[in-house]
């Protein structure tokens, strides 16, 4: 692969490290692991493929680990997954009305309200709500985790080829 084509591959993988952070661009570990393959595909040879397969394994961990683990913080909360449907649905409504914020925004506004009429104490309400956003914030490191392990890879990747 050229100079040209390692620079986009770089380029994505810095949207989807953002993307895995800020929450903006959906699936940003995905990205990342996407934009490793590509390169590992293109590049071939035993670098190449042992890169794509780290980066494809820490991918795929970290997204079915950030669902496990935070679904187990949530569940010793005593949070419901229903509360969780709602604060998602209300935070996809959210990204479109408040650009960049309104995704996180429109999480914590629908899981307070969910709890707060399922639990009717505004403070066992608001110590849901708080117990899902650090699951969230749990869920955005592991994510986060992998994308920068397959990060890790390429970049060891391109210093050997």
């Amino acid at each position: 692969m050229g100079a040209l084509g390692e620079a986009v591959v770089l380029l994505v993988v810095l949207v989807g490290l953002i993307g895995a952070v800020v929450q903006v661009v959906p699936g940003g570990g995905f990205l990342v692991g996407a934009a490793v393959v590509v390169w590992a595909v293109v590049t071939g040879g035993s670098v190449g493929w042992t890169v794509g397969v780290i980066a494809a394994v820490a991918v795929i961990a970290a997204e079915i680990g950030k669902y496990l683990l935070a679904g187990r913080y949530l569940g010793k909360g005593g949070v419901p997954k229903r509360t969780l449907l709602i604060g998602g649905a209300v935070g996809v409504v959210g990204f479109f009305v408040v650009p960049v914020i309104g995704l996180p925004l429109g999480f914590v506004v629908g899981v307070y309200a969910a709890e707060s009429v399922r639990l009717r104490d505004q403070g066992d309400a608001w110590r849901a709500t708080w117990r899902a956003m650090k699951a969230a914030g749990l869920a955005i490191l592991v994510e986060l985790s992998g994308a920068l392990v397959a990060t890790a890879a390429l970049l060891v990747g391109m210093w050997q080829t």
